[in-house]
């Protein structure tokens, strides 16, 4: 618990002046709600004293202004105090957004994204709960408590020490429940995070759970996670079942000791009859923070658990990020050089020992079999990941020397898996670019064989794609990535496997309009077609993560490896496609 405060203090302290007012009326409110009883008993001690009745008069004028009083400081400390926690709440789902954004790809290889999602919703909800409403009615009723049972102790001390006989049990009732409570809510979040994934993989792959008739299988898995969930949400309500009951047991007994003694000390003359019902009153006024302590035990033991779960992310550091002194970027394209570049995922190695030069400006290929390394070479240019071993140079500078915000401005990259937004074409080709034209966005998509098509849909360029891009095929997604990295006007341009859904005709015009595009960039190719990588500079062939093969178009056929191989069974393919 003292952890989790800990950790929320630095949003909470921005929020100093807010939480002081709030304080502040909490405080007022809790004088006058223990002035009610004290004028209570000055009433009724008049009457019986045989006083006026005009004075009484004035002591119901003084509750009503009193209650009208408490009611004013309620209103704004709940006011302040739980706007506050939203404020927390906004606060910290966005560091927790621009987190998630900067960190590397590993932190997604270790998480999945339900589990993310989880975090990010439910869990700062319960953190919301923690530092809002939680610590509003803690502080309220330890204030209650202290006043009641200080006045209390002051009028009658005997008769206090019999209504706190069973504070004891309550202590130990709140320890023993509150740490059961913690432990099954935090298992709850845990399984909450599984169906979160199970959805997510399940709507994102729900072609595929077609294409293969496991709706039913999938369902029954996901009805298993769903019964468990609902076991253990059933395991804490019985727990809190039992807490609730307990702690209203243990009030009951308070109002016995105070109904039995106090009782027989008004028989015997040794209170008066103010007091008798000022102590009932006190009694009364305990009830719900006595029942709410409970409820406040609940919500702490939940938003700790989930604190610690949010600051697990919080406090993740980005494996590739800039150093202290990032070294100056200078315009103009550059070399690229792998100098014995090594990468290993897991005790399995993807590239061994890669050592080769692009010369600035100049297209280079790379071709190999899958799963050969080639999308991992790739990737290290843009610093998506760093090498195990070895270096990757930019006009002689390490890579890990530079910023890789600034190196990324500067790259024009298109994965071999597509991923569009849910927005417009349009919007989808100008994604990352500051400031842009349609003219421009036009331009890119004419260069990318794109602007046909794009004619052909209902609102042209304003046209919504759909979640990943659901409404185009698989080659009008690639091309709109080829476009979004056209726009970027990069000084190195990443093509991996970006035409291997288009048709060889639409590939040759797509290439044919890159061409001068290209000229005086730094261009890499991946492809499995030999007709998308022969114009190129250079063609390295790669295996099991090394280079096995480089030369040109020519020099490569005469050599009568793999490259060669390749490009005969897919001459003998296009034969087959024309008989």
């Amino acid at each position: 618990m003292k952890e989790a405060f800990q950790a929320a203090w630095p949003y909470l302290r921005k929020y100093r002046r807010g939480l002081a007012l709030g304080g502040g009326a909490l405080i007022l409110k809790d004088l006058a709600g223990a002035a009610l009883p004290l004028v209570i008993k000055a009433g009724i001690d008049s009457l019986t004293r045989g006083e006026h009745l005009s004075a009484l008069y004035w002591y119901c004028a003084a509750l009503v202004a009193i209650s009208l009083a408490k009611g004013f400081f309620q209103y704004w400390m709940r006011v302040i105090l739980v706007s506050i926690s939203r404020d927390v709440e906004y606060d910290m789902r966005n560091d927790l957004f621009r987190k998630l954004v900067t960190l590397s790809h590993d932190f997604y290889a270790r998480y999945r994204t339900g589990d993310i999602m989880a975090r990010s919703t439910n869990d700062l909800n319960a953190v919301r709960m923690m530092l809002g409403p939680a610590v509003m009615y803690w502080a309220e009723t330890s204030l209650t408590f202290v006043l009641a049972i200080s006045i209390m102790f002051y009028v009658d001390w005997q008769l206090t020490l019999w209504a706190l006989a069973p504070a004891p049990l309550v202590s130990l009732v709140v320890m023993v429940f509150g740490k059961r409570i913690h432990d099954r809510f935090e298992a709850i979040q845990k399984l909450f995070s599984d169906i979160s994934s199970r959805v997510q993989e399940s709507i994102a792959g729900v072609r595929v759970l077609r294409a293969y008739v496991q709706e039913e299988a999938e369902m029954a898995r996901f009805e298993i996670l769903n019964r468990e969930f609902i076991a253990q949400n059933l395991r804490l309500a019985t727990l809190s079942g039992l807490f609730m009951p307990l702690l209203q047991f243990l009030v009951g007994l308070t109002f016995l000791m105070v109904l039995w003694i106090g009782g027989l000390r008004l028989m015997q003359g040794k209170i008066t009859l103010g007091s008798f019902v000022m102590f009932n009153t006190f009694m009364g006024m305990l009830v719900w923070p006595m029942i709410a302590f409970g409820w406040v035990v609940n919500l702490m033991q939940r938003g700790s658990a989930s604190m610690s779960r949010v600051r697990e992310f919080l406090e993740q550091e980005p494996t590739i990020a800039a150093p202290l002194s990032p070294k100056p970027l200078t315009q103009g394209v550059k070399d690229i050089e792998f100098d014995s570049a090594c990468v290993r995922f897991d005790g399995r190695t993807a590239l061994d020992g890669v050592s080769l030069k692009i010369p600035a400006g100049s297209t280079v290929a790379i071709v190999g079999r899958t799963g050969s390394g080639k999308s991992t070479l790739v990737n290290l240019v843009p610093r998506l990941f760093d090498p195990t071993d070895g270096r990757v140079l930019l006009g002689g500078v390490d890579l890990r020397d530079l910023d890789p915000t600034e190196l990324r401005r500067r790259t024009g990259f298109v994965p071999q898996e597509t991923f569009l937004f849910s927005a417009t074409v349009a919007e989808n080709i100008a994604f990352g670019v500051e400031k842009t034209c349609p003219e421009q966005i036009q331009r890119a998509a004419q260069m990318a064989g794109l602007a046909s098509d794009i004619e052909s849909f209902p609102n042209g360029y304003e046209t919504t794609v759909g979640e990943r891009g659901v409404t185009l095929s698989g080659g009008q997604k690639q091309r709109t990535a080829i476009a979004r990295a056209l726009l970027r006007d990069p000084e190195i341009l990443i093509l991996d496997d970006a035409l291997s859904a288009v048709d060889t005709i639409t590939e040759e015009q797509i290439l044919r309009s890159l061409r001068e595009f290209m000229a005086g960039r730094t261009t890499i190719l991946i492809s499995h077609r030999v007709s998308t990588v022969r114009e190129a500079d250079c063609i390295y062939v790669l295996d099991e993560g090394a280079i096995v093969e480089s030369g040109s178009h020519a020099e490569l056929l005469a050599q009568g490896g793999y490259y060669a191989d390749l490009h005969q069974k897919q001459l003998l393919e296009e034969e087959l496609e024309q008989i």
